[in-house]
């Protein structure tokens, strides 16, 4: 079988490598070409274009790079005409993905979705396009079924969450040698994941590092994205109790104390870790004025939002500043409230539906495509 697959940033080239893989599992014969990143090129087939190339954050980014955006549209679709793929696989990127599943389905293309946008979130009118252009939905938040068919009647398929097997399935790390070959001394390490775009790191990380001076005890080390290069993240290297660990962003966790981390993906990963954390988020001023009108949940973390509950702080835009980063951290290092992290966090694992998520969907689309 033919296999398109359609991924717009580095979480959605993990959990597109790991879905190529459990697929060439199911089809001896897959055929693989798509848009994603170094770890799908890695498992085989065609890389049309590097998500690097068009990671965009925000409403005013985005509007400055509209006619980029709609050269990218138009190339996609005369590719996947030329290929003529047996399906065609989005993952996430929502933007994207539901102006190509529009044009896809009117051509006739069979059109499955793994990793749900988070119309939950905001403009939950999307569900509406869902339902008529995507032919079969996998989604990996528990609540989400719930979502879909409650409010509309749409039925949808729970997998899972694909990291619960990204996490198990990698090799564990000798932590004396990952410190040596990373120049780390034996402190405990807070861990930095400032995100993996220019914008929000370059907004992130200063107020993180601010605070390195007050923790002489600890090493503060930048997970470094692997959409960027190391230059990039130099001038934020200043003292002696910075670090700095590329692309191991597992890795680093593993052996890490605490983490500052930018909302998103990473909330959860960390969370998966049992690394205690405080999750930061600052945009720029118009972006965020207009996210904080359509977006209608009570917390942006997702360890927060799949608990129901405030498990993690989360400080927002302005109450993201040094002085309560500072509050925080110190409550995240104290031993008692740590315990509470942990509790939560198993608990948070349960919720998750434990492993097999890319199993799961490869099984399922392959088994529709041979009906």
């Amino acid at each position: 079988m033919k296999y398109y697959i359609i991924v717009g940033e580095a979480s959605g080239d993990l959990h597109g490598s790991n879905l190529m893989k459990a697929l060439q599992r199911e089809d001896v014969n897959a055929d693989f070409r798509f848009w994603g990143g170094d770890l799908m090129q890695g498992v085989g087939g065609t890389l049309v274009k590097h998500y690097k190339e068009r990671s965009f954050m925000g409403f005013i980014e985005v509007i400055m790079n509209l006619f980029k955006i709609f050269k990218d549209i138009s190339l996609c679709k005369k590719d996947i005409e030329s290929y003529a793929p047996d399906v065609i696989i989005f993952i996430d990127n929502s933007g994207f993905n539901l102006r190509i599943a529009k044009w896809a389905k009117q051509k006739g293309y069979r059109t499955n979705y793994f990793i749900s946008p988070q119309v939950w979130a905001s403009r939950a009118k999307r569900v509406y396009a869902i339902k008529r252009d995507i032919d079969a939905m996998y989604v990996i938040l528990p609540f989400e079924k719930e979502f879909y068919e409650s409010r509309f009647d749409y039925d949808v398929t729970f997998v899972g969450h694909p990291l619960i097997d990204a996490i198990s399935d990698r090799n564990q790390v000798d932590e004396f040698e990952f410190r040596n070959e990373h120049v780390l001394n034996d402190k405990p390490i807070i861990a930095l994941l400032p995100g993996s775009r220019k914008q929000e790191i370059k907004k992130t990380l200063s107020v993180m590092l601010s605070l390195a001076d007050d923790y002489p005890n600890y090493q503060f080390v930048i997970a470094g994205a692997p959409s960027q290069e190391y230059e990039f993240y130099k001038p934020f290297i200043t003292k002696r109790n910075i670090g700095f660990v590329p692309n191991k962003t597992y890795d680093l966790l593993s052996v890490s104390t605490a983490a500052l981390v930018t909302s998103g993906t990473a909330t959860l990963e960390t969370a998966l870790f049992k690394v205690p954390q405080v999750v930061c988020y600052k945009g720029s001023n118009i972006s965020y004025q207009i996210a904080k009108r359509i977006i209608t949940l009570k917390y942006i973390s997702l360890v927060n939002l799949i608990m129901d509950k405030k498990v993690v702080t989360e400080l927002i835009q302005n109450g993201f500043n040094k002085k309560q980063l500072q509050k925080e951290l110190d409550i995240i290092l104290d031993p008692y409230e740590r315990t509470k992290f942990f509790m939560n966090y198993y608990e948070l694992e349960k919720k998750l539906g434990g492993k097999g998520a890319s199993e799961k969907t490869a099984k399922l689309i392959f088994k529709s495509l041979q009906d």
